[in-house]
């Protein structure tokens, strides 16, 4: 008899377990990693063709990006009633953007100098294949080439389809400026297509829910692809550079990001924990892109205006790449180190100038780390380019880190010009990150729905 009971307990408990993950997105992602993680250790051969899985889904979160970006831009602006503010918000992220830059240039440049690391490795740079980084060392003479005029002259696209068909999100973000600027000037003549466009964003945030239901689909390919064609054992390759990496991320995370929160009446924990979903897809896919319009909507249920978040996070994926920028100064210092090479002062401050220009390309470059990174070494010519080969292994894994710092940086940037703007309701956000009187069901529905 009792053995029945026991029986039923365990059924009650396994089919609660079951409606639980059922009903969580971020369990659901969990149970992906970790099933990904199995079979790329078991199955590593096999696990290799499930890449396309990940792909896929980027792609299709890809493919609504730049209307989305689009609609959630004209509506925050067409309902400002004052251009003026745009203006204001618009500088005041820039000038966000750059200070934070700085801080995070510095810290990786700091903490790779005292750290040591890459020294003793004694590396002689006739001795690397440079065909491994050929590819990757052309685009980044194309980048350095163009300058910053080049990157003024991208910023505006030649066509209105053409931004949108190249998904470049600066350029659409440009065009919906204008675009939701004039609608503002010419108020009530132009309601009907204020409407449409509000009437759009519904469809497409819905099409967006239908895509975020196969995240943990992506997911799981992604893992298994990784552990099934590095390894497990690939992670502890180079393991110095990969650790301090992520040590300077997380006390970044936590002392400057967090810091910054606390000044707005936030806390970094309830933050995290709001935004653990998303967290969690960026963490196993290392895109950023893929979470975008989820973290828009729910920056916007914590109780930002709609025109901020519309402005900030869209320009923060090219203007704000905090891990990006971290990495950039270690992954340097790095390679300086392991090739035996004494920098001056002068390099150490022609690494930061550089790599503050020379990241504002890098969202929407194939292979942007390595790229843009490749960029910055030809501007210093004590540091063998060739050098690059050495972290190529290397890059998917800081890739985890470098994304999931980079969108934590956006959204902290929102909340910060949100608050710095009176554009942020403290008590709502209170509540939604309290998860006070609100339901936590009814707000992962209000994402995904």
């Amino acid at each position: 008899m009792k053995s029945n009971w026991h029986f039923v307990g365990c059924f009650f408990v396994l089919n609660k377990g079951v409606a639980k993950i059922k009903s969580s997105l971020f369990l659901q992602v969990v149970l992906a990693l970790i099933l990904g993680l199995i079979v790329g250790v078991v199955f590593p051969t096999q696990a290799q063709a499930l890449k396309p899985l990940g792909d896929l889904f980027i792609r299709f979160i890809q493919l609504l990006i730049a209307p989305i970006v689009f609609c959630v831009v004209v509506n925050g602006i067409s309902g400002v009633g004052n251009i003026k503010k745009v203006g204001t918000v618009g500088v005041k992220t820039i000038f966000y953007f750059e200070c934070v830059t700085t801080i995070t240039l510095a810290l990786g440049l700091v903490l790779g100098l005292n750290s040591n690391i890459g020294m003793g490795m004694n590396i002689d740079p006739s001795s690397l294949d440079a065909s491994a980084i050929s590819a990757y060392t052309e685009r980044a003479q194309t980048i350095s080439q163009a300058g910053g005029v080049s990157f003024l002259m991208n910023l505006v696209p030649t066509t209105v389809v053409g931004a949108f068909a190249k998904g470049d999100i600066l350029q659409v973000l440009v065009f919906s400026i204008i675009f939701a600027c004039s609608l503002n000037l010419v108020k009530d003549k132009a309601s009907i297509v204020v409407k449409a466009v509000s009437e759009l964003s519904t469809v497409f945030f819905r099409a967006m829910g239908i895509i975020v239901r196969f995240a943990p689909v992506g997911v799981f390919g992604a893992v298994a692809f990784t552990v099934g064609k590095y390894g497990l054992d690939s992670l502890g390759h180079l393991g110095a550079l990969v650790g301090l990496y992520f040590v300077t991320c997380i006390l970044f995370v936590i002392v400057v990001l967090g810091g910054i929160l606390r000044l707005c009446g936030i806390n970094l924990f309830q933050f995290l924990r709001y935004l653990r979903e998303e967290l969690m897809i960026v963490f196993a896919t290392t895109a950023s892109d893929s979470v975008l319009p989820q973290i828009m909507k729910k920056l916007e249920n914590m109780g930002i205006k709609s025109s901020t978040v519309g402005l900030v996070i869209p320009t923060g994926y090219s203007f704000n790449l905090d891990g990006f920028s971290i990495y950039l100064t270690l992954a340097t210092i790095f390679i300086a180190h392991a090739t035996n090479v004494d920098l001056a002062f002068s390099d150490l401050l022609m690494i930061i100038i550089v790599s503050m220009i020379a990241s504002k390309g890098a969202h929407g470059v194939p292979g942007s780390a390595i790229v843009i990174l490749a960029a910055t070494l030809s501007a210093i010519p004590a540091i063998p380019m060739i050098g690059l080969v050495l972290i190529l292994s290397i890059d998917w894994f800081v890739g985890i880190a470098r994304a999931v710092t980079n969108i934590i940086g956006n959204c902290v940037a929102t909340v910060v010009i949100a608050k710095w703007e009176g554009d942020l309701d403290i008590e709502q956000a209170h509540e939604v990150l309290s998860y006070k009187n609100i339901n936590k069901t009814k707000i992962e529905e209000s994402i995904v729905h």
